[in-house]
Parts: structure tokens; sequence; C-alpha cells
């Protein structure tokens, strides 16, 4: 997915339009089409505005991680086993990985019946 894509993909996340975003960051809603088509790229700090009005993170927008998670409404708990699972050798994250693909199919199923 590209920048622009994450961009569009956010913004209507939080039903927000162009202008909407343009506004929150102090832009007009052509530019941010032209993120969204990725015909231009923004600034280091603009980026880190977008990021911020738009609930995610940097890395998401330009690094390619693939999902989102509000730091802010996430659970200490929570991040802490992330970052542990972030420091496991790559085989032992596909382990745990497998494991919770396993519960998630299993509620799936469960509630089919």
């Amino acid at each position: 997915m590209t920048f622009g894509q994450k961009i569009t993909l956010a913004r209507k996340d939080k039903n927000w339009t162009q202008a909407e975003l343009g506004d929150a960051i102090g832009t007009s809603r052509d530019i941010v089409g032209k993120y969204e088509r990725d015909e231009i790229k923004p600034s280091i700090e603009v980026a880190a505005k977008i990021a911020d009005v738009l609930d995610c993170s940097l890395d998401y927008l330009v690094r390619g991680i693939t999902s989102q998670i509000n730091m802010a409404t996430t659970s200490p708990d929570l991040i802490q086993y992330m970052i542990r699972l972030g420091n496991l050798l790559p085989v032992h994250k596909d382990h745990v990985i497998a494991v919770i693909d396993a519960f998630e199919a299993k509620e799936k199923i469960q509630s089919k019946k």
C-alpha cells in the first residue's frame, strides 16, 4: 500500500473529507488529493501533522507497517507484549502469530454456531 493510499484509508476511517483533512493540517483539499494520489509527498513536518490528526503513526504512513495502533487507547499491557514480540527471533514471532491466528479462527467458527 502506498503512502497516499494509507492517508486515504486513515482519512476515510475518520469519515473526513479531503477538505476536512486539509483544514486540520493547514493546507487545501487539492493538496490532500495530490498526496492521496501519490503525485507529491509532504514534508516530514506535514507528514507528522497528518499522522497526528488521523490518529496513526508516522511509521504506518511511511514505512509500510500494515496495522494502525492508537497508543493513547491501547492498554499498556498490550503495548508491552507488542514490544516483547518485536524483540523475538523471527521464527518465534511466527509461532506466536500462528497461535493468535488459531484463536482467531476458533472464535470465527464459534460465532457462526
